[in-house]
């Protein structure tokens, strides 16, 4: 991460938490500084290294660097987890479906899937229940990320002995929708409306309306253009788990933590950071430019640029939580679970795909 945005976080925990204020001890000596108590624990996250191999650099015990990452991963949940992960706003989710039209899937909001991490040190009691395929214990993370491989949603702790529909069972993805209280989406693609944006999967997750998985063997060239372009845009979450394996070593090498709990908040803390990350370098959230309005700037005759865009096929209206509607809570349950619907939007946007392939031909 860049200096400003590690001065940032520092500050924050220096403002919320006393343990990172630095203060004299009983000899009226001072203790370690914010900056190494931060620093102790960003390298633990970030190499994967033991407590005791930041005393060389940070001079700090052991003990003491333990205490660092505890302190701070409490205090980054604590102070940003509103933020950074935070729910999809009206903005949010307009400037996605925006982004996702571009890419000729309108009605996307991103791409789910599920990742394993190790558990070294998973109690010899609990690994029936945490060994998977692999024979080892593995504790689940369910992401949804979207194109910049910013993670919306994040749900961890699943024992690895589950499949991703058993977390998906589990995990609290589509509770504002079936609630109503995420903002409602209206799309229109191959001249059908739809009132739900979907996410791309793989070929594990159910046939429900909120879906849209690869076509499993596809005979046509319009099935094979869509499964080429459905699998291509579905990486992203697959990149942002990559990513952010790649920024947080801890994540990657076996987990040695005794606790769930402890694992949770490690895992939430470096999403948290990764998101932190993404805002700061991509400025994608504060500076984001609508594509109609850039377009209306490039010259005319400059090359490999569109001047023109396709027009806006979508309406976000906040959502109406109401409860004591019951009724409604089912009916939005099943709506997300329709298979009927799952099918009709999967072949519109088999043609919709096709028909801005033979588009893009023809100029």
């Amino acid at each position: 991460m860049r200096r400003p945005l590690f001065l940032r976080i520092v500050d924050t925990l220096s403002a919320s938490n006393r343990y990172f204020q630095q203060r004299p001890d009983a000899t009226m000596r001072l203790g370690a500084s914010p900056l190494q108590k931060c620093t102790a624990a960003i390298r633990m996250l970030a190499y994967g290294c033991s407590a005791d191999q930041v005393d060389e650099y940070l001079k700090l015990g052991e003990s003491t660097a333990r205490e660092c990452l505890s302190q701070f991963v409490d205090g980054v949940i604590a102070q940003l987890a509103t933020e950074y992960p935070r729910k999809p706003t009206m903005e949010d989710i307009q400037r996605l479906l925006r982004e996702e039209e571009d890419r000729n899937f309108p009605g996307m909001l991103g791409s789910i899937d599920c990742m394993h991490w190790v558990w070294k040190n998973c109690p010899a009691g609990w690994k029936g229940m945490y060994q998977g395929r692999s024979k080892t214990a593995t504790v689940i993370l369910e992401a949804v990320a979207s194109r910049d491989l910013w993670i919306w949603h994040a749900f961890f702790g699943t024992p690895g002995s589950c499949n991703d529909i058993n977390v998906l069972q589990r995990s609290l993805v589509f509770d504002d929708i079936i609630n109503n209280r995420a903002p409602q989406v209206l799309f229109t693609v191959n001249g059908n409306t739809y009132t739900k944006g979907y996410y791309l999967t793989d070929g594990i997750y159910p046939k429900w309306s909120t879906f849209i998985d690869a076509v499993t063997a596809p005979q046509t060239a319009k099935d094979t253009l869509f499964t080429e372009r459905q699998e291509s845009a579905r990486k992203d979450v697959e990149r942002a788990f990559g990513v952010l394996q790649a920024r947080f070593t801890i994540i990657r090498k076996p987990a040695l933590a005794w606790s769930v709990d402890l694992l949770w908040k490690i895992m939430m803390t470096c999403i948290i950071i990764h998101n932190m990350i993404v805002e700061d370098e991509r400025d994608t959230y504060l500076n984001y430019k609508d594509p109609l309005e850039f377009a209306d700037e490039q010259p005319e005759n400059m090359s490999g640029s569109s001047s023109t865009r396709n027009a806006t096929t979508f309406t976000v209206t906040p959502g109406q939580y109401d409860p004591d509607n019951f009724g409604r809570l089912i009916a939005s349950r099943g709506e997300i679970r329709d298979r009927d619907v799952h099918m009709a939007l999967k072949n519109d946007l088999i043609e919709h795909l096709w028909a801005q392939s033979m588009r893009s031909d023809e100029n």
